[in-house]
């Protein structure tokens, strides 16, 4: 497997981005520490709009600060309960103030829904190992489940995908009273390392039956604090067979690409076996790139 890069361009004003997903014509971004879901055309990559998704008061530096960010981090499209085809964005749970989502809806009004993550997330973290904090960086969808991906920073025994029951989950998300969180399977997946550092999920994106994810590397063992980034993966996880394959992502010159991948998704597919995906990266400075790779199988 080789994840070749085809070129970078930067993403003015749209700060730390976070998660991709592209939709027809549209590819959708956000940010970990905005109050906006960014729309970009997804040929050339500029931008068409942003909508905003709660009080942008804090965000007058052009950042939201980190005590006080909701870090959404999980994008994903998906159906809701009563039908409407739309977006669900899940902060990442690392702090309590980072248990908030919400549901934007992609035809008629795009009014924001905010979803209360809490009892959803507590029931995740009762599974984590000991010492591990819930850092929820990516979600994908399969027609019958909800793949939620724990990244775990300074551990190689703790990168956790959970699967949820899609429709029972969506259903307890818009109607949590009197009811318990659905059972979420975990599996523990074995990340390439760099220079001793493991790699972290970092982006997922679920298409024809292949789940493509992305995995980053930083020098750091703290889920808030940033660490120095040392390179990134780009793989295809396997969930029936509990297996992952993975390719550093490189020029196509064969130099390592040192950015840090926050979010994937496939833009369309090349030939068989190979796909070209979009990729989006945070500086952890506030600056944010796109990244278009190649991906053979």
């Amino acid at each position: 497997m080789t994840a070749a890069i085809l070129s970078e361009i930067t993403l003015p004003g749209l700060p730390s981005a976070s998660g991709i997903e592209i939709l027809g014509g549209t590819a959708y971004v956000i940010g970990d520490d905005s109050p906006y879901l960014y729309q970009l055309d997804a040929a050339t990559l500029a931008p068409i709009g942003r909508l905003p998704l709660f009080d942008a008061s804090g965000f007058a530096t052009g950042r939201i600060p980190k005590p006080e960010k909701p870090d959404l981090e999980c994008l994903v499209a998906l159906t809701w309960p009563d039908g409407r085809p739309g977006l669900l964005l899940l902060g990442s749970g690392s702090l309590p103030t980072r248990a908030r989502g919400w549901f934007v809806p992609t035809e008629g009004p795009q009014v924001p829904e905010a979803v209360d993550l809490t009892a959803l997330y507590e029931a995740l973290r009762a599974q984590l190992p000991t010492g591990v904090a819930l850092n929820l960086e990516a979600a994908a969808t399969t027609a019958t489940e909800l793949l939620l991906f724990q990244r775990t920073v300074g551990r190689a025994d703790a990168a956790l995908l959970f699967g949820l029951p899609l429709a029972e989950t969506l259903a307890f998300l818009t109607n949590p009273a009197g009811a318990s969180p659905p059972t979420a399977q975990q599996l523990v997946f074995e990340l390439p390392l760099i220079d001793g550092c493991p790699a972290g999920f970092s982006g997922a994106s679920f298409v024809d039956g292949r789940l493509f994810v992305s995995a980053s590397v930083e020098d750091t063992a703290d889920a808030v604090l940033d660490g120095d980034v040392l390179g990134s993966f780009v793989g295809v996880v396997n969930v029936a067979a509990h297996t992952a394959t993975f390719a550093r992502l490189a020029w196509a010159d064969g130099r390592a690409y040192y950015g840090k991948v926050e979010g994937l998704a496939v833009r369309r597919q090349l030939a068989d076996g190979q796909f070209e995906v979009v990729l989006v990266t945070d500086d952890d400075a506030g600056g944010s790139t796109a990244v278009i790779a190649q991906v053979r199988l």
